[in-house]
């Protein structure tokens, strides 16, 4: 009788035990994914950002030949290693608006010699662990026939914290097979503007379209000024082969 009283006690303390692990455990798992989830949240921010005028660059620099007027505007963000990106990038394609100026150099006289150069970065939008900037760069000089435009993407792989190349999204050894779906694609420009398939190159220069992949390239280069920047866009169904599958998964499902 003992004993049987003895096996019952200690199989109910055995289902306590247990019991007691079980719901001890729940409140720890919880906190675990609640963890995880949150680190994920933060290891890949929603980006906000605004166009701000760059700090510490100077309007107007003048030396003997003339002067130059500078309208140089960066970015502001909720991601500092972006800001910062984006203001060093500013300083190595206009190294003179950050550069000291004497008070000789400042007051320096005629104007007549003029040249002005701008640049603007924008955010365009953010798919998953991607982020879509661009670059709008102007300059023209006093006589000149005509100014001089040029538009820069810029993506940023925000889990890598890096901009990101062509190179990057593609499958290995998939570059030609990409050229032959760019000129399959836009084919019918392509021949209005009397490129031949031999012509014609990869630009680094891209953007994620609504519908697919598009490459832009600079004035003159497949068509005349008047033409702008053209870009010739591949359709998302024709990259499957072609990009890696982790960026065509954010690619393909979102717009911007």
């Amino acid at each position: 009788m003992k004993m049987q009283q003895f096996n019952s006690l200690l199989i109910a303390s055995l289902i306590g035990l247990s019991l007691g692990g079980l719901w001890g455990c729940q409140p720890q798992e919880q906190a675990n994914s609640a963890e995880i989830h949150q680190h994920k949240q933060d290891a890949i921010p929603l980006i906000q950002a605004k166009t701000v005028a760059v700090q510490g660059a100077r309007n107007l620099s003048c030396a003997k030949e003339g002067c130059t007027r500078f309208d140089l505007q960066g970015i502001h963000s909720n991601v500092s290693w972006i800001d910062h990106y984006f203001q060093e990038r500013l300083q190595r394609a206009e190294p003179v608006a950050f550069q000291p100026q004497d008070d000789q150099q400042a007051a320096a006289p005629e104007l007549h010699h003029l040249e002005q150069r701008s640049m603007q970065v924008s955010f365009l939008g953010q798919r998953y662990d991607l982020a879509t900037f661009v670059i709008k760069s102007y300059s023209f000089k006093t006589g000149a026939e005509h100014g001089m435009l040029h538009t820069e993407y810029v993506n940023l792989d925000l889990s890598q914290k890096k901009r990101i190349a062509l190179d990057d999204i593609l499958k290995s050894g998939v570059e030609q097979q990409l050229l032959d779906t760019v000129y399959a694609s836009n084919l019918v420009w392509l021949n209005s503007h009397g490129i031949l398939k031999e012509q014609l190159k990869l630009s680094d220069n891209f953007y994620f379209g609504a519908d697919g992949l598009v490459l832009v390239y600079p004035v003159d280069e497949l068509a005349d000024y008047s033409v702008g920047m053209p870009e010739l866009k591949i359709p998302y169904s024709e990259l499957v082969q072609l990009v890696k599958p982790e960026y065509l998964s954010m690619l393909a499902v979102t717009k911007p």
